[in-house]
């Protein structure tokens, strides 16, 4: 994930107020524990310097219930001009963060958003499609479809949509029906079509009608194909009503996230194995931000080096997009690791598998 939105952000004059928190309220137990372990971060800013009108804007926008419901965070980026990052984080932070300081804290966001799924939910039946954008930093199962306004239904022009019992007269009808069917799948699919074109989901969801889904399926173009999962239990209008659906739906968006990972992880495997593209490790990482040559970061969970900071500081600045990899899908020094644009004479190799944990013998020249 790449982030354009956080550049003007880290370019605001310091200091930085940031703020990251879990603001999930299931119960009225959760609403108090919120509540108290907020103000434990706002005293902990004020103490710092932080702005006393700044903490009270966050603490409205923390303490306020909203229509989010489940697990989900909140992060919060300040100085003394006002807010400058209001996010919303899928999954709560690992901890609650106040620090108030001369540069924002970025690894609590990154670690969150760097997993982040935008999803497109198609919901269809045989007359036409209802369409549900959810963005990355939108925790709800399937979002509003505020985000897509006229755009968030579709309906066919063909309305015999339900055959007849018997007789030849039946069958022309059914032919007739069947044909609604197919043009109602192919007006669904140009706007889907439309759709994936514009807000380029990650993933788009497709459930409904069994019929419906598997013509629809049949008529997309290829950018949306290659996005495509098939979800059942899902009913146009009431779908995300039931938990069974909600629940395959987490399913395969949780599949969609580690099969990304599991391929971020082989591409750098690979092109440490040949001393292509990459770099590992905190020093070689940084040392390749500053010359404009990360495409992708890539931080193992549990493992970041002690300029993590600034290594996410500068992968902003240079447009590098940050990824995610759990630890059991591959070992990088210092826990990080890049993806490269471009290398020359001058990029030093540090392939993995030539390294042997002994800086020394690393750098000793051979016998």
């Amino acid at each position: 994930m790449r982030f354009p939105w956080l550049k003007s952000a880290l370019a605001a004059e310091a200091p930085f107020l940031s703020i990251y928190v879990d603001t999930t309220r299931k119960d009225k137990a959760e609403a108090a524990d919120l509540s108290a372990r907020w103000a434990h971060l706002r005293a902990r800013a004020a103490k710092q310097g932080a702005p006393e009108t700044v903490l009270t804007e966050i603490e409205e926008a923390v303490l306020t219930p909203s229509e989010i419901g489940g697990r989900h965070g909140r992060a919060f980026i300040a100085n003394s001009s006002g807010m400058l990052i209001d996010r919303v984080l899928p999954v709560p932070p690992l901890e609650d963060v106040s620090e108030w300081g001369p540069r924002p804290v970025l690894l609590p966001m990154m670690r969150v958003a760097a997993r982040a799924v935008s999803v497109l939910l198609v919901e269809a039946d045989r007359s036409g499609a209802d369409f549900r954008l959810r963005g990355p930093d939108d925790p709800r199962p399937a979002g509003g479809t505020s985000e897509l306004g006229d755009q968030s239904s579709v309906q066919g022009s063909h309305d015999e949509l339900h055959k007849a019992r018997n007789g030849w007269r039946g069958h022309k009808f059914e032919t007739r029906v069947e044909d609604s069917w197919e043009r109602n799948a192919e007006t669904v699919a140009l706007k889907l079509n439309k759709l994936v074109g514009k807000y380029r989901p990650d993933l788009v969801i497709l459930t409904g009608d069994v019929r419906a889904t598997a013509l629809l399926a049949g008529a997309v173009g290829q950018e949306v194909a290659a996005r495509l999962k098939e979800v059942p239990g899902g009913t146009r209008g009431t779908g995300l009503e039931r938990p069974a659906f909600k629940k395959e739906v987490s399913a395969v968006t949780d599949e969609f996230i580690r099969a990304r990972e599991r391929a971020v992880a082989e591409r750098l495997r690979q092109e440490q194995a040949r001393d292509g593209q990459s770099v590992a490790g905190a020093v070689e990482v940084m040392r390749a931000l500053d010359r404009g040559q990360v495409d992708d970061l890539v931080l193992v969970d549990g493992g970041a080096p002690d300029n993590i900071e600034e290594v996410l500081f500068a992968a902003v600045q240079t447009d590098a997009g940050v990824q995610s990899a759990d630890a059991g899908v591959i070992d990088l020094p210092d826990g990080v690791g890049a993806l490269l644009r471009w290398k020359d004479e001058s990029t030093r190799s540090n392939s993995i598998s030539s390294q042997s944990g002994d800086p020394a013998r690393e750098h000793r020249p051979a016998l």
